[in-house]
């Protein structure tokens, strides 16, 4: 069966941000106890894996792509849709004046790809550095002080970042995983 004869469709569920996790589990026990989970095969939340050095370990953390949305398909009849608005933390449907709105098929299989490619790469940067950005270094004998990325070897996953030290630019090589970029 393609995706255009299927009754599913994806919509997005606006959550309270931070509890996306909390309100995705609590949509499916709420399916389930009302026994709706076969209108709602799957409810995700669109995250990717970011990598950091701390205190000298590799570590991984999740990061929401959309903090406050998670997107649900779902065949939105009879019960579904007013069991789904009642859930504790979730704010509504992404919807317009006739009702909740599916989005594309484009547009989730590029979400999808998404995910997909972020498995797929492993450990690649989510963003590229580039020259001239002012990154944090964040381990290493120079954390907590910022500088100016001044190269960028993707090749080596080496930056070469120009740090004020005791108000001298001094220039430093610093791995891809020992620095963040400034907010």
């Amino acid at each position: 069966m393609s995706n255009e004869e299927s009754p599913y469709k994806w919509y997005v569920v606006r959550a309270i941000s931070g509890q996306e996790k909390k309100v995705q589990a609590r949509i499916e026990h709420e399916l389930e106890k009302n026994n709706l989970s076969s209108y709602v095969p799957k409810i995700l939340i669109p995250t990717e894996k970011v990598f950091q050095v701390r205190n000298g370990k590799k570590t991984s953390k999740e990061k929401n792509l959309f903090p406050g949305y998670i997107l649900i398909e779902a065949e939105l009849k009879g019960e579904v849709m007013p069991t789904i608005k009642a859930i504790n933390g979730v704010v509504d449907f992404l919807k317009d004046a006739k009702g909740p709105v599916p989005m594309r098929l484009s547009e989730i299989n590029r979400l999808l790809g998404i995910a997909d490619l972020a498995a797929e790469m492993g450990e690649q940067m989510s963003e590229p550095f580039l020259v001239g950005e002012t990154v944090k270094v964040i381990d290493g004998p120079f954390n907590g002080f910022t500088g100016e990325i001044k190269e960028v070897h993707e090749d080596k996953k080496k930056l070469n970042v120009m740090v004020k030290i005791f108000g001298r630019p001094t220039p430093i090589e610093l791995g891809f995983m020992q620095v963040e970029k400034e907010a």
